[in-house]
């Protein structure tokens, strides 16, 4: 039986081949962002004046629908950093997320911290795009890739000056991590299930690298379940629902931070 996720990789490695035939791999090294060095999202998680957290801007969900649909980039990422985040996420998928290229460039105009493309890379046509619209860091979902395309697609990235963040949702994909890679996400979620385990996501833990971020996502409500997640030895969380569906995802950000603290 398909998953959401099969659906969506599925029109991903379409959209590619559409986007192909209009701009090249060559193209993307032509662009100004391709010279300029990424801010170290392992230096600005590792920074002990920032919360730790990894702010999201998502604008909608495949299971929800739309969260905060007209919200303002700018205004919304550059609060998440006033207040103390160490990275900003971007949604850049247009058809399932309603993200944009312009809501991460407007999010990297606005920053002095590093920002990480969320999106569903699996070509390698998609990690030159990423380095190119400006992004410092990309995510890999091990979920919809092989352990060969997680080490050719984390190596390009390197080749080009990014850093790599690779999700991980069960035990089975440990496999997968390798020496390209500089921060692993447990993702607390279960994509079959949906169901939120973050006793499942402290095992995992346990089997990590030493040297890697550890970065626990999804279902990341209540500061007491950072507090939690800390002790246990995760380094940074991935948060973007839980501020994106209030009025003012900025000071739900600051209010989330004071009592993780």
């Amino acid at each position: 039986m398909k998953t959401i996720l099969d659906e969506i990789v599925a029109k991903k490695r379409i959209e590619i081949i559409e986007k192909q035939k209009t701009r090249s791999i060559e193209d993307f090294k032509q662009t100004e962002n391709f010279i300029v060095p990424v801010l170290s999202a392992k230096a600005s998680i590792l920074d002990e004046s920032k919360s730790g957290i990894i702010a999201e801007f998502k604008r909608k969900s495949p299971s929800k629908g739309f969260i905060n649909k007209d919200a303002n980039v700018k205004e919304i990422v550059s609060g998440y950093e006033k207040f103390g985040a160490s990275v900003v996420s971007v949604l850049t998928d247009e058809d399932f997320f309603g993200g944009s290229f312009d809501d991460l460039k407007q999010a990297k105009e606005a920053l002095n911290i590093p920002v990480l493309r969320k999106d569903f890379i699996v070509d390698e046509y998609q990690v030159y795009e990423t380095k190119a619209i400006g992004a410092d860091l990309m995510l890999l979902i091990a979920e919809c890739l092989t352990k060969d395309e997680v080490l050719h697609l984390a190596k390009t990235a390197k080749e080009i000056g990014l850093e790599v963040l690779l999700e991980l949702h069960s035990e089975d994909q440990l496999e997968k991590v390798n020496d390209y890679i500089d921060l692993i996400g447990i993702n607390n979620r279960n994509l079959k299930t949906f169901e939120v385990d973050v006793e499942k996501s402290k095992q995992i833990l346990k089997q990590l690298p030493k040297d890697l971020i550890k970065v626990a996502e999804s279902g990341i409500s209540n500061p007491e379940t950072v507090k939690d997640l800390r002790e246990a030895g995760f380094q940074a969380f991935l948060i973007g629902e839980n501020f994106m569906k209030e009025d003012n995802p900025a000071f739900a950000f600051e209010k989330f931070v004071k009592l993780s603290k």
